[in-house]
């Protein structure tokens, strides 16, 4: 075994564990920091077949991005837990069912690649490092695919800020434009007093007696 098959074993081992984890832990910040750990494990995947592109803007668009705005709204939106789990073994049939079709085509797609002497590489894969013939490709044949792409992405950022935006009773919120469009004598008032000197009857009236003490 060389060593990079040696990484291939060992990346692939942290991105099956971590993708185990993000759909097993009961905390959903947690189960975020195990998906950006899975991007991350499959970005080192993608970097071992030479396809440094797509290793990079899986790092900087997925766990840059995507990500970080999914935990923001983890974080800012009230998720009641108890919620989440109800009806959790109901859909479990159905969510085994689908996870073995989708073991069964991965295990057929290998074996066949292992019992195969020889693999024949489609056209324009020895280019898929290639960023320039990428961007040529992405801008010229996928240019409605990539805007509606960035459409998808601009109305997620919208949802999730709307979604953090809603009033909620244990938070505290203010109108902006009240913030914005508030003036210096609203908030402060300079009084002018004028001063008067006390007199003896004043001050004796006001200091206790020993009696009293």
């Amino acid at each position: 075994m060389d060593f990079t098959t040696f990484l291939f074993y060992a990346f692939a081992t942290i991105l099956v564990f971590a993708a185990l984890r993000v759909i097993t832990d009961r905390n959903p910040v947690h189960a975020a920091l195990y998906l950006v750990l899975t991007f991350a494990a499959a970005s080192a995947l993608w970097m071992l077949i030479k396809a440094e592109f797509l290793s990079i803007v899986l790092v900087l668009v997925y766990v840059g991005a995507v990500m970080v705005l999914f935990l923001f709204v983890v974080m800012m939106v009230d998720i009641k837990l108890s919620k989440l789990r109800e009806g959790f073994w109901g859909y479990l049939p159905l969510a085994a069912g689908i996870g073995a079709v989708i073991v069964l085509m991965m295990a057929g797609v290998l074996f066949q690649g292992f019992w195969k002497s020889h693999v024949e590489v489609p056209a324009g894969a020895d280019m898929i490092g290639n960023t320039k013939e990428l961007g040529k490709l992405i801008y010229t044949d996928y240019l409605y695919a990539f805007e509606l792409a960035g459409l998808l992405l601009l109305v997620g950022m919208v949802a999730a800020v709307a979604l953090t935006m809603r009033k909620r009773k244990d938070s505290k919120y203010f109108a902006p434009g009240d913030a914005v469009r508030v003036r210096a004598s609203d908030r402060v008032r300079v009084v002018k007093m004028k001063a008067e000197p006390r007199q003896n009857g004043d001050d004796q009236s006001a200091a206790p007696s020993a009696e009293q003490k």
